[in-house]
């Protein structure tokens, strides 16, 4: 892999990367489910809505003001150094919207396998047909932000 990604030595990467990492900490979400007050997941599932929903607002945020800084570093900074940490940066923050996205899913009983079927159900048909094996939401359950 490129980049910035390794593979531990005792294991073979995944078809999809994205895939299984999320279907593992959607698990792990899951199973803190029932963890008790002492974990934070807990909290954000039991406790009150308005907790988890500002701390995605929050985190969106956050992303957003990273992308900015990385976008203005690229134009107007010679620092490779600078642009990369921002990057690293932006890569962070939206590894903590996902978090907070899969904890309200989570919340809510909807399942990754549902997620991924949102996603798919806005490909056309002919980016379908050239990845077999992918699903979409049954027609009666798309909902174009009606």
């Amino acid at each position: 892999m490129p980049g910035k990604t390794y593979i531990d030595a005792a294991g073979d990467a995944p078809d999809s990367q994205i895939g299984a990492s999320l279907d593992v900490l959607a698990g792990t979400i899951h199973a803190r489910s029932a963890a008790g007050e002492e974990s934070y997941t807990y909290r954000l599932l039991n406790g009150p809505l308005d907790t988890l929903v500002k701390k995605l607002m929050e985190e969106a945020g956050e992303v957003a003001l990273a992308a900015k800084e990385a976008d203005m570093l690229d134009a107007y900074s010679n620092s490779d150094a600078l642009y990369d940490a921002a990057l690293d940066h932006l890569r962070y923050e939206a590894g903590d919207v996902i978090y907070h996205l899969l904890v309200i899913l989570e919340r809510y009983g909807i399942p990754t396998d549902e997620l991924a079927a949102e996603m798919n159900s806005r490909m056309t048909d002919d980016e379908i047909s050239i990845h077999p094996g992918m699903v979409r939401l049954q027609p009666e359950h798309v909902n174009r932000g009606k």
